[in-house]
C-alpha cells in the first residue's frame, strides 16, 4: 500500500497562485502513476493532472492546461502541483492519487488515495 499526504491548499483571490504537495510513502512506486484529482461541492471527481514516477510523462486536464504544473522529486518522494492564474471554478477538495495506472485520467485506476487538501479561490 501506498500512504498519501496532500498539503498546500488554502484561500486565494482569483488570478493567484498555489503549490500543492503530496508526500508519497510505503511501497515502492517505481512503475506508478501519480495523479492529482479534484471534487467540488456536489460534482463528481474530476481529472487534472498526472505524472509518471519513473518517466518524464505528464498529463493535463483541457481546463488546466497551461496554469496548471505536475511535477516530481523522486529524492524527497513527492509529487507537486503548481497552480497558477487560479480560477473560481477551480475551487474543490484537490486529491493525490497513484497506482500502476494505464488510463491516468481514470479514477478508478488509482488504487491509494490522500485525505485531500481544500483549494478555495474567490472572486
Amino acid at each position: 500500500q501506498v500512504q498519501l499526504v496532500e498539503s498546500g491548499g488554502g484561500s486565494v483571490h482569483a488570478g493567484g497562485s498555489l503549490r500543492l504537495s503530496c508526500e508519497v510513502s510505503g511501497r515502492s512506486v517505481k512503475y506508478y502513476v501519480v495523479g492529482w484529482f479534484r471534487q467540488a461541492p456536489g460534482a463528481e471527481r474530476e481529472f487534472v493532472a498526472a505524472v509518471s514516477w519513473s518517466g518524464a510523462k505528464t498529463y493535463y486536464a483541457d481546463s488546466v492546461k497551461g496554469r496548471f504544473t505536475i511535477s516530481k522529486d523522486i529524492d524527497k518522494n513527492a509529487v507537486y502541483l503548481q497552480m497558477n492564474n487560479l480560477k473560481p471554478e477551480d475551487t474543490a477538495t484537490y486529491y493525490c492519487a497513484a497506482g500502476t495506472v494505464n488510463d491516468y485520467m481514470n479514477l478508478r485506476a488509482y488504487d491509494d488515495w490522500g485525505q485531500g487538501t481544500q483549494v478555495t479561490v474567490s472572486s
